[in-house]
């Protein structure tokens, strides 16, 4: 599936208690996961969104946050069904990542292989 990146997608947990509209930057192009300690375990791969193109639309208040190491990235998920939505990314604080597996319609395995960003070795940690 070709996604116009003029087109604005719905991003939505798995309960439906949170929903985002994104422009995303570059259609699916951008997806990446990364391999630190934190995203590794998640398992998500992620599609870059400028900070003014996403808006949370229903939900809000549903969302928790989790942090940690230097906390710069904020990572939001779902209170009731604890899914990821989306990120203020550390490598890049301009940006937010946005969980590919919750856009609606999309199905990361179509895309694979995505590529890994190394996330072990991020300057922030040196």
């Amino acid at each position: 599936m070709i996604i116009d990146p003029n087109d604005p997608q719905i991003v939505q947990c798995h309960c439906g208690a949170v929903t985002l509209e994104v422009q995303l930057v570059d259609g699916l192009f951008t997806a990446r996961r990364c391999d630190c300690s934190f995203c590794r375990r998640r398992g998500a791969a992620a599609v870059s969104v400028k900070l003014e193109d996403l808006k949370i639309t229903s939900g809000e208040d549903n969302l928790t946050l989790y942090q940690f190491n230097t906390k710069t990235a904020l990572h939001y998920f779902c209170k009731t069904c604890g899914i990821y939505t989306h990120h203020r990314r550390r490598s890049n604080p301009n940006e937010y990542g946005v969980n590919m597996g919750a856009i609606v319609g999309i199905s990361p395995r179509d895309w694979e292989p995505i590529r890994w960003v190394d996330g072990v070795s991020h300057p922030s940690d040196s």
